[in-house]
């Protein structure tokens, strides 16, 4: 349903150093990158492979990045437990804040194993597994 997802930060070089941590434990890497040809925007693009389904952006002239809202949340597939557990530590070494430590999640349904971390900006993420294992 959902081709791709973007999300504004303020130091685009502290985030990539973020999610180049974080997302590893989950298999993703970066998988574009580029600056507007003006240099007044940066993206970089992380995904499984080459196609990117999870960016981020930074305004680097002139304007402002947008403040992060409150509520804003996104979860990332994790294959195992282990994966979620190994997102959580590596978010949580990059500079991010606990939000829930791994664990089963129940009221969503008997198998839900997540983690919550909120990235320096102040984005809450997730990494989930909804296998029994």
């Amino acid at each position: 349903m959902i081709d791709h997802m973007s999300v504004t930060v303020f130091d685009i070089a502290r985030s990539v150093a973020f999610y180049d941590t974080a997302l590893k434990a989950l298999g993703f890497g970066r998988a574009m990158e580029f600056t507007a040809p003006d240099g007044s925007y940066r993206g970089v693009g992380y995904g499984p492979g080459d196609k990117p389904v999870f960016w981020l952006g930074a305004h680097l002239k002139e304007r402002q990045p947008v403040t992060p809202m409150p509520g804003f949340h996104v979860a990332f597939q994790a294959a195992g437990r282990a994966d979620v557990d190994a997102f959580y530590a590596a978010a949580i070494e990059a500079g991010g804040r606990d939000n829930g430590a791994p664990g089963l999640r129940p009221h969503y349904h008997p198998n839900y194993y997540a983690a919550f971390v909120i990235d320096p900006d102040g984005h809450h993420l997730e990494a989930v597994c909804h296998r029994a294992e």
